[in-house]
């Protein structure tokens, strides 16, 4: 099959974009259509729009000629978002989409172009006094909000504000059409994008659509004011079970601006390793977001106290970051939470969340363990009443499949995280020794994956990681879970309500009718 891109197209998009936006070499190809865990088709090319007349006049030309479009924000994903189903494809690069289009401090909203990350957005913002209700995942430093808009995304304010898209006031999007819309008062005459709830929930129709049903070009963000006091929380706990419980108990009060629980295994993987430079940036951040002089001083002993072994006698772990007006509402919510974890497990001095809050965004050293294994997560969001059940499954695939992970040098582990007052996100994750993709490499910060461990291809592990993934999506669906990220990955449709599927199909071929945005996503 020719993976060539055709001369009238070529010099289309290089009039179009320049020809320093329009990349046909093979390794900024492989690049781009290559996430954390997995490589999709080689596309035909790279291009690199800057506005939405760019986008919208890419996106008829390919429906046009017939060639998929497949748009990709920071990179940071795995679960085959933005890797192309086809090689007839062109992926859009939306790194160049990186302007603040409208910051409206009375009217309490921003705009802002796609390819904005989180930690540039938080960092302007912060300026401000103001955040976004949800302000990014951990993964910030490379992920973009259209991006994480179109697979949706959990962490920073999850807590108390739900996933990324539920902090979203209207979005511009380019249909498969080519046609330019507008969500909520945004699409209204004489309006600004100050409410979402406008009729009929338009926005919605392009959260977690990873880019299905359009390609978001520019989002509109509802603004809060950003608390200055912020304490943190930890517990740890003997068993799963007992964690659990305290995860469920501190959630259903509603207090904790972010969450996460984490088992033996990820405790070393999202803990380990860290280079000294990366450790002193955490201290120094620690000190920039204290209190003040004395406060700066204890928070940093704690730090040098507490060192990386304060979790040793602790099976599991977890944390909370709470913030609050002023410093007694802080503290009184941290003191319900407490009240409501002591049943569960015991407290520990707070490093994670103290570090974690100071440094929300770090580089992406847990892409590969600290053993320099590689690393892929599968994931689920289940009710409370579901977890042990679900648990009770898990345990015995792995236990069905325990002599053959240890003998291709496979382990797991898990981590944990309460979505508002209503939601367990359980995620198991995988490590095994396998050598780098491109995107593993260019995504980790210069140098360090030379002072890891090296390892060879391992084809035969790889495959069996690709087959349990794929058994724990099924686990997770009998279970009745919801997913973040769905991509080309999670069974979306299958076993969707046929009316329901219906619908869906009926909207994919209203906004695209020619199925050029995204071909496979959310397996339409």
């Amino acid at each position: 099959m020719n993976d060539t891109l055709e001369p009238a197209i070529l010099s289309q998009l290089q009039s179009l974009l320049g020809n320093e936006h329009v990349l046909t070499d093979h390794e900024s190809r492989e690049f781009y259509s290559t996430d954390v865990y997995a490589a999709g088709r080689l596309p035909l090319a790279v291009v690199r729009p800057a506005s939405t007349a760019d986008v919208a006049q890419l996106v008829q030309l390919c429906a046009t000629r017939g060639v998929a479009l497949v748009a990709r924000g920071g990179g940071a994903s795995y679960t085959d978002g933005y890797t192309p189903a086809e090689a007839n494809s062109i992926v859009v690069d939306t790194a160049r989409m990186n302007k603040i289009l409208e910051f409206n401090e009375r009217d309490m909203y921003v705009v802002a172009q796609v390819g904005v990350t989180w930690a540039a957005l938080n960092e302007m913002l912060a300026a401000k006094g103001l955040r976004t209700p949800f302000f990014g995942p951990f993964s910030g430093i490379t992920a973009t909000v259209g991006g994480s808009l179109s697979q949706n995304s959990v962490t920073w304010g999850t807590g108390v504000f739900g996933v990324s898209g539920e902090s979203t006031l209207g979005v511009e999007a380019v249909l498969g059409t080519g046609e330019v819309v507008r969500t909520g008062s945004w699409g209204a005459a004489n309006s600004t994008p100050f409410m979402r709830s406008y009729g009929p929930d338009l926005t919605g129709l392009f959260m977690g659509d990873c880019g299905a049903f359009g390609v978001k070009t520019a989002v509109a963000l509802r603004l809060m004011p950003r608390n200055a006091h912020v304490m943190g929380l930890s517990f740890g706990f003997p068993d799963f079970a007992s964690m659990a419980r305290g995860l469920e108990a501190a959630a259903k009060l509603g207090l904790n601006l972010t969450n996460f629980g984490l088992d033996p295994a990820l405790q070393e993987g999202q803990m380990g390793r860290a280079d000294a430079a990366t450790a002193l940036k955490s201290a120094l951040a620690v000190w920039q977001t204290s209190r003040g002089l004395f406060d700066g001083i204890a928070q940093l002993l704690k730090l040098a106290f507490a060192g990386r072994g304060f979790l040793r006698g602790a099976v599991f772990s977890a944390h909370w970051v709470i913030d609050g007006i002023d410093d007694a509402s802080c503290r009184a919510a941290v003191a319900k939470l407490r009240a409501a974890l002591q049943p569960f497990g015991a407290e520990v001095p707070a490093t994670v969340p103290t570090v974690a809050n100071a440094m929300p965004f770090m580089p992406l050293y847990a892409i590969r363990s600290p053993s320099g294994e590689r690393w892929v997560p599968v994931h689920g969001m289940l009710p409370f009443s579901r977890v042990d059940a679900f648990r009770t499954e898990l345990s015995a695939y792995y236990a069905e499949h325990e002599s053959e992970m240890k003998r291709l040098k496979i382990r797991y582990g898990a981590m944990f995280m309460t979505v508002g007052t209503n939601a367990f996100l359980y995620e198991p994750v995988f490590y095994w020794q396998d050598d780098y993709t491109i995107t593993q490499r260019r995504l980790m910060p210069d140098g360090y994956a030379d002072t890891l461990p090296q390892y060879a291809a391992n084809p035969e592990g790889r495959a069996l990681v690709d087959h349990m993934k794929h058994g724990i999506a099924d686990i997770f669906q009998r279970h009745g879970a919801a997913h973040l990220q769905i991509g080309k990955f999670y069974p979306y449709m299958r076993g969707r309500d046929p009316h329901t599927a219906k619908l869906l199909r009926d909207l994919k071929a209203l906004v695209d009718p020619q199925r050029r945005l995204n071909p496979g996503s959310l397996g339409l």
